[in-house]
C-alpha cells in the first residue's frame, strides 16, 4: 500500500481562467491517452504479471499516474474556476457543463466519456503477451 499526502506532487497555481485551454487539457485527464486510462492499465495489468518485482513496479507506476490525474484535475479546475455562463459558452464548454456542472469528469476533448480500454495507439498490447 502507499500513503497519501494531502498535497499535490507539483503545486498548480493558475491565476487566469481559460476555458479553451481547459477543454484541451481535459483529454489528458480522461481521454484515450490520459492519466486515468494510464493508471487503470498499469494497475490492471499487474495482476497478469507472473513476476512479483515487475507486478510491484506496475503498481508503483499506476499509483504515480493517479498522482498525475490529481494534478491535471487541479489544472482543469483552476482554468474553469468562477467562469460566467457567457465564458463557458464562448469557451466551448457548454455541453460539458450541461452534463457535469463544475465537477471534473473524465472525458476526451471531443466529449467522448472515459472508457478504460480506449486507447489511440493500436499497437498497445497487454504486457503479459510480450
Amino acid at each position: 500500500m502507499w500513503n497519501y499526502e494531502k498535497r499535490l506532487q507539483f503545486p498548480v497555481n493558475i491565476k487566469d481562467p481559460n476555458p479553451k485551454l481547459a477543454q484541451i487539457i481535459m483529454s489528458q485527464y480522461g481521454g484515450p491517452d490520459g492519466e486515468m486510462g494510464a493508471s487503470m492499465r498499469y494497475l490492471s495489468q499487474r495482476y497478469a504479471m507472473p513476476y512479483g518485482k515487475v507486478a510491484g513496479l506496475l503498481t508503483d507506476i499506476g499509483t504515480e499516474e493517479l498522482a498525475h490525474l490529481e494534478i491535471v484535475a487541479a489544472i482543469i479546475h483552476q482554468l474553469t474556476r468562477n467562469l460566467t455562463a457567457e465564458e463557458i459558452e464562448k469557451g466551448g464548454l457548454a455541453p460539458y457543463y450541461t452534463d457535469h456542472t463544475v465537477g471534473i469528469w473524465p472525458q476526451a476533448v471531443g466529449g467522448v466519456p472515459f472508457l478504460l480500454l480506449q486507447n489511440s495507439n493500436p499497437k498497445v498490447t497487454p504486457l503479459r503477451t510480450l
